[in-house]
């Protein structure tokens, strides 16, 4: 029975843990900058990118290149990732704090 009630604890205690939102950086551009060098800097990091569709989509950057990004583990679909052509991004928002 104690060991159970132990159980439940430690799994709710680690639900907690990983419910915890970290934020991002804010940007710091520089001179010269793209869009592709800011998405650089926030791989492994959840962005939102609005589409010039207006749709938006909000993952884990997982890779960018000249013409392409790979958003990871996408909100409200987390069995799903996202190829995106960066030439049809409209806007990067980040969230930096609460």
């Amino acid at each position: 029975m104690k060991l159970r009630f132990v159980m439940v604890l430690c799994v709710a205690a680690l639900q907690v843990a990983a419910a915890t939102v970290v934020y991002a950086e804010a940007p710091v551009l520089k001179a010269g900058d793209t869009l592709n060098t800011v998405l650089e800097g926030y791989k492994g990091k959840r962005v939102t990118i609005r589409l010039q569709g207006g749709e938006e989509l909000t993952g884990r950057v997982k890779f960018i290149n000249k013409e392409l990004l790979h958003l990871e583990a996408l909100n409200n679909r987390e069995f799903f990732d996202a190829v995106v052509n960066v030439s049809r991004i409209d806007a990067l928002i980040v969230r930096v704090k609460e």
